[in-house]
């Protein structure tokens, strides 16, 4: 049975079109993907992000915990500082990507909708014996990201944190619209803007007073993955999952080997010292038209050398875009490759991600 964020109601009011995602119903679009997408990169997108887990994690030894569970480095982050990480397996692969807050006195992990039970078993199976404490507060936080260049003069209106003082992946706590909140500037669009953290009592109240705004309108899933698609990030279970490592996902910059324990840190070290046998790249294919899909097959003339993770019509680009995993001789930049488009092969070159340069992510 498919779970309803707090904002379900709202959505249907609004007239989208729901799907099941992830085990959650949420709304796939409210026109047109297109038109929702062109909106985000040029004034102010809101999308419902309520289905995303948030697991917190307590107690003296918290950090080294964070440490050892992530490949990132959690100790270099200050108080309300927010870092992009991922879970690895013992065999270096991914369990998911997350983003990892470290708040006052504890860490907060933002983990994907479809890997919250077992993101939080994860942890809970892999907890020392004292000096940690895990909690799931998922059920008990709603989520709204506002994405797009007018983002902070929006959102500033209803708020008494400065904005203007935040950087990019920091957070502060303080009131928006009179409710208290985490509010941080990240986003999984490449536009500058914000993710709120609400209670599921306060969100649907903040969701409407922002959609008052002229230049602010509600955007679906379909925006979200063209969106972060153009921007070459990975969604899990497409581009990453327990069956590719961290090195060959090109996610080398979130994997810090020099830290002195974690889980895959070996395997990790010894695909490193021998070599990835994939890369994860970003394509086009000459005709603009062609428009790959998960799944599809890449070519080098009659071989097949890999498949294609995520493709899409790009709105920004007005062509087709895609990313997949191919042998590390294909990975360079203007590589050619082909792939099987309904049973028609076509040209494709391989290209310096992102696809899309012109986003106003505040770095």
């Amino acid at each position: 049975m498919a779970r309803k964020t707090p904002l379900y109601e709202a959505h249907k009011k609004l007239g989208a079109k729901i799907v099941d995602f992830a085990g959650f119903l949420m709304p796939l679009q409210y026109g047109s993907i297109t038109q929702e997408h062109v909106w985000v990169r040029t004034h102010a997108g809101l999308f419902d992000v309520s289905h995303m887990g948030e697991i917190e994690v307590h107690g003296e030894r918290a950090l080294e915990f964070v440490s050892y569970v992530t490949s990132n480095d959690p100790s270099k982050l200050d108080v309300f500082q927010v870092q992009y990480s991922a879970f690895p397996t013992e065999k270096g692969t991914v369990v998911d990507d997350l983003l990892v807050y470290r708040l006052e006195d504890y860490y907060l992990l933002v983990v994907n909708a479809s890997n919250i039970e077992k993101d939080y078993n994860w942890l809970l199976e892999h907890k020392f014996d004292s000096g940690v404490e895990i909690l799931n507060r998922s059920d008990e936080v709603a989520e709204l990201a506002l994405q797009g260049p007018v983002s902070e003069e929006i959102l500033q209106k209803y708020t008494d944190i400065d904005l203007s003082k935040m950087k990019y992946y920091w957070a502060a706590r303080g009131k928006v619209m009179g409710k208290e909140a985490l509010v941080s500037r990240t986003g999984y669009t490449g536009e500058d803007g914000f993710e709120i953290y609400l209670s599921p009592d306060d969100v649907e109240e903040v969701f409407f007073k922002l959609l008052e705004e002229e230049n602010v309108k509600p955007a679906g899933l379909g925006a979200r993955d063209t969106l972060r698609l153009e921007m070459g990030y990975c969604l899990y279970g497409n581009d990453i999952d327990e069956t590719t490592n961290l090195l060959e996902a090109g996610l080398g910059w979130i994997t810090k080997l020099n830290k002195e324990k974690f889980i895959g840190k070996e395997a990790l070290l010894k695909i490193k010292e021998q070599g990835v046998t994939r890369k994860r790249v970003g394509f086009e294919p000459i005709e603009a038209k062609a428009i790959p899909r998960h799944g599809y097959k890449i070519f080098d003339g009659d071989k097949e050398i890999g498949v294609v993770t995520s493709g899409t019509f790009s709105p920004s680009l007005k062509r087709g875009i895609g990313m997949g995993y191919v042998p590390p001789e294909f990975a360079k930049p203007g590589s050619k490759i082909s792939v099987d488009i309904r049973g028609k092969k076509v040209d494709a070159q391989v290209v310096k991600l992102p696809f899309y340069k012109e986003g106003t992510v505040k770095k």
